[in-house]
């Protein structure tokens, strides 16, 4: 009866600890982690709780993950529905501080539960009213990158802001995400218009270029990347879709607003054509205006107060970097996203050991302002006005492959980087580890399973 007992108690202890694995694996999940660090963290958290990663077998999807524990004669399985998928840097950090420190400092059980709580339930690090500022300026930011001149910025970013907060009530509201994508786009397009009949601006249409950029899905797309390369296939398969689902609620909410309003078609098609891509500004003018969307970017995604001015220097070299050699150079801007998307990759791999953030806190802010916006909108017009002549399709494919091709190589570009360096160091990173849990079995704190 004692052994009973005894075993049915361990029995409790252990799938206590498969649940406070699935938790932390839930957060990062839901927090947008990529897959490979999913995997790592939770093999960190298992060897903090003694759980034998030869014996553990871990899977992880879009929206469930599943842990199964097993041996020779017993086997012991649990799942956890992830359902609430956002973007929080700050999470993401401080589970990846939460798994080494639970081995260092010998957490217990409770103490672990306590932390997992406290940073599930932990409050984002900007005012929703505050993030939605932060996305209308990194909008304007984009804008100003376009070539506007101030005023268009201050429009673009009031219009951007209401869209935001459209999005943000939408989904309170229940609404499915797509739908309130498009929505908040709509809105926001027909604001940008609108601001074009003030007279108060030398550049009228280039609001229309920025007003709905916050929408970019770009964790998604470079999740999508890092997934690929690191051959989780299927999760990378899903997060490609909802980006390609993303960005098409975004441009069917923006051909809504043009038809609603009866745009100018011809007109406005006309003016994206024109628009120069050569920069016109001097460079520390797009300076400014990367740093003011990188930090915006930044806000969204909840990343830490005390790194929103490195996020802005990184937008600063990806963006001056791109410039310098897609004009000065001239080769081209897909050729100088990649080369600027690159180097902050690079000085973010040694910038980790200095801030102590993942890879991508810093990376995803700062290149984002890289985002080809004008050619996305030079294609999503020659789709729209298409009346049977001659090379409009020519036209509206040629812009969207070039956008296409910009946007994957700034993917690849903070993506390859950290995937080799995250090899690099893996040696260092395991030795330590069973350094670490040595120490822990020397004071008598480690009991495997």
């Amino acid at each position: 009866m004692g052994n009973t007992t005894i075993e049915q108690e361990q029995e409790l202890v252990l799938r206590r600890k498969l649940d406070l694995l699935l938790r932390t694996g839930k957060l990062l999940v839901e927090s947008a982690a990529d897959t490979n660090r999913i995997v790592r963290n939770m093999n960190r958290a298992a060897a903090y709780l003694g759980l034998p990663e030869e014996k553990l077998h871990i899977d992880v999807t879009y929206t469930m993950l599943a842990v199964n524990l097993s041996d020779g004669s017993h086997s012991y399985s649990k799942f956890q529905k992830c359902e609430k998928h956002g973007i929080n840097m700050t999470a993401i950090s401080e589970i990846s501080k939460l798994s080494w420190r639970a081995i260092e400092q010998d957490y217990s059980l409770d103490k672990y539960e306590e932390e997992l709580e406290r940073i599930a339930n932990k409050k984002r690090n900007y005012a929703p009213w505050l993030v939605a500022i932060g996305a209308g300026f990194a909008c304007g930011g984009f804008c100003k990158l376009f070539g506007c001149d101030w005023i268009s910025f201050f429009f673009a970013s009031i219009c951007a802001y209401i869209g935001f907060r459209i999005r943000a009530r939408c989904i309170e509201f229940g609404i499915n995400l797509y739908m309130s994508i498009a929505i908040a786009a709509c809105a926001a397009t027909c604001l940008a218009y609108l601001t074009s009949f003030t007279g108060l601006s030398s550049t009228p249409y280039h609001p229309l270029l920025a007003c709905a950029l916050f929408i970019v899905p770009g964790v998604p797309l470079i999740n999508f990347v890092d997934d690929m390369i690191d051959n989780y296939i299927q999760v990378g398969i899903v997060r490609a879709v909802n980006t390609m689902l993303m960005v098409g609620a975004m441009a069917s909410g923006i051909a809504i607003a043009m038809h609603l309003l009866v745009m100018e078609d011809v007109v406005i098609d006309k003016k994206f054509s024109e628009l120069s891509m050569t920069p016109h500004d001097p460079y520390y003018i797009y300076a400014i205006a990367a740093a003011i969307s990188a930090m915006g970017f930044s806000m969204i995604f909840n990343i830490q107060r005390r790194l929103l001015w490195v996020v802005a220097l990184g937008g600063v070299i990806a963006v001056c970097i791109r410039n310098f050699v897609n004009f000065e150079l001239g080769l081209g801007p897909v050729m100088g996203s990649f080369v600027g998307s690159v180097t902050v990759s690079l000085i973010a791999v040694k910038a980790v050991h200095w801030f102590h953030v993942p890879n991508h806190v810093l990376t995803i802010p700062s290149v984002i302002p890289m985002i080809p916006g004008v050619l996305m909108y030079r294609a999503l017009f020659a789709l729209i006005n298409m009346h049977g002549v001659v090379g409009e399709v020519t036209i509206a494919v040629y812009n969207g492959i070039n956008a296409s091709l910009i946007i994957l190589c700034i993917a690849l570009g903070v993506a390859v980087p950290n995937i080799f360096a995250r090899r690099y160091i893996a040696k260092d990173r395991q030795r330590f580890l069973q350094e670490e849990l040595q120490k822990r079995r020397e004071r008598g704190k480690f009991v495997e399973w």
